[in-house]
Parts: structure tokens; sequence; C-alpha cells
């Protein structure tokens, strides 16, 4: 059963641009692999509401998603294990 999911991740702003580039590639390839992909939105570098790592910037990504259940556990998984990944949020929406 597929459901609805939202993702929203936070990369280092201090990676070089290339190095952005290809963790957005990355999990945006990761998604179409194990689920639908329905919307990719780079917001870009944003200042944050508090400072994560002594760091006041973050490179802002909104994914919108349909997957079977496990998969979100997967993804959360793939966040922590990323260097770069500052800060990640999976929800599910509701019907």
């Amino acid at each position: 059963m597929m459901r609805k999911y939202e993702t929203l991740f936070i990369i280092n702003p201090d990676l070089e641009e290339g190095d952005i580039k290809a963790l957005v590639e990355k999990f945006k390839n990761l998604i179409e692999t194990s689920a639908q992909l329905e919307s990719i939105d780079e917001w870009g570098k944003r200042r944050l509401a508090y400072p994560i790592n002594f760091k006041n910037e973050g490179y802002y990504v909104l994914v919108n998603f349909s997957a079977g259940p496990d998969f979100p556990y997967e993804l959360d998984r793939n966040f922590k294990i990323t260097d770069g990944i500052m800060k990640h949020i999976i929800i599910k929406k509701k019907k």
C-alpha cells in the first residue's frame, strides 16, 4: 500500500556546489528507485532558525513522494549515515 510522504533535509552549506548537487542527486535517485517521486524543490541556502553545528545557514531540499511503509526507515538510515546532512525530517501526509 502506497502512502504519501514529505521529507525536508538540510545540507551543510560549506560543501562545494558540486558536492551539494551530488547529495541532492543521491537522495533523488534513492527515492526514485524505491518509491515514486512526486516533486523535488530545492530552496537553496537559507538562514537556520537556530545554529546547527555552529552553522547559521543550510541548503534546504523539500521532497514529496509515495512509498510503502518500510521505505521511510531506509531513507532515514541513509540520511543518518551520509556526511553533509545536517538535519532531516520525514513526515507521513494525511490523506
